[in-house]
């Protein structure tokens, strides 16, 4: 089965948690993976780790929520690599608290870093896409984005708003044969979601139908699917990763 074999793949975020699972993922169905986020020494570490298993992967600094790094390191990638096939928009922060004790800056920030981010990205992928008329664009949205969450207005609207940009993106560019879905995680052990107390942590397994956390390679597994040449007739479609959190 072809997979993902031979397909150049940008993770966004590739550092840590989802995102290096993400690349981890594909680079084991035989993807070359362009790795970018903001800390260079941890995503050399994931590089690593790839060639460690006998894969590619290159190393691109970006902070997805600055345009203009985005456009310079898309462009380093395609100099790299020749083109891009795959974009999983993962890249994204938390500033959490009550909307009444909430700053201006803290909503700008998240919506920056997690919608902006993605907008961003997926407009300086999308053109070498469009000319190839082949592409899989992958946005790592949340089940909060889905059912809002107590003290994540911003990230709640971040990830919801990322639904809404993965549908209209499936409809803009779906005659090219590039297909634009997203991924809903529901609670998974991160370094994002290590710093929730132990009671937060209980009362949301609580709310698991399969009575456990996921893990990151679980949501990357989900994301390699759609990356893959087998899930070529799904898009703008809401994968729920979520242990039955959410159901319909």
């Amino acid at each position: 089965m072809p997979g993902v074999t031979g397909r150049v793949a940008l993770v966004t975020g590739a550092s840590q948690g989802i995102g290096r699972a993400c690349a981890l993922a594909l680079a084991e169905g035989g993807a070359l993976i362009a790795l970018a986020a903001r800390n260079e020494a941890k995503l050399a570490d994931v590089a690593k780790e790839i060639e460690a298993k006998g894969g590619q992967a290159a190393t691109f600094r970006m902070d997805v929520g600055n345009q203009d790094e985005v456009k310079s390191a898309v462009k380093a990638v395609l100099e790299r690599f020749s083109k891009i096939d795959i974009l999983v928009n993962n890249a994204g922060v938390t500033k959490d608290t009550l909307l009444l004790r909430m700053k201006r800056a803290d909503w700008d920030s998240v919506l920056q870093t997690n919608l902006g981010g993605a907008f961003f990205c997926t407009q300086s992928v999308v053109g070498s896409m469009l000319k190839q008329h082949w592409g899989r664009i992958i946005n790592i949205s949340s089940v909060v984005g889905q059912t809002g969450q107590a003290g994540q207005a911003n990230y709640s609207a971040s990830k919801a708003g990322l639904i809404g940009f993965t549908m209209a993106m499936a409809r803009e560019v779906g005659s090219r044969c590039i297909t634009v879905n997203a991924v809903a995680p529901g609670y998974v052990e991160t370094a994002m979601t290590e710093g929730l107390s132990a009671e937060l942590k209980s009362r949301m397994n609580e709310m698991i139908p399969l009575g456990r956390v996921g893990t990151d390679m679980e949501v990357a597994h989900a994301v390699r699917f759609l990356a893959s040449e087998e899930a070529g007739y799904i898009t703008g479609h809401v994968l729920k990763v979520n242990g039955g959190m959410l159901m319909g």
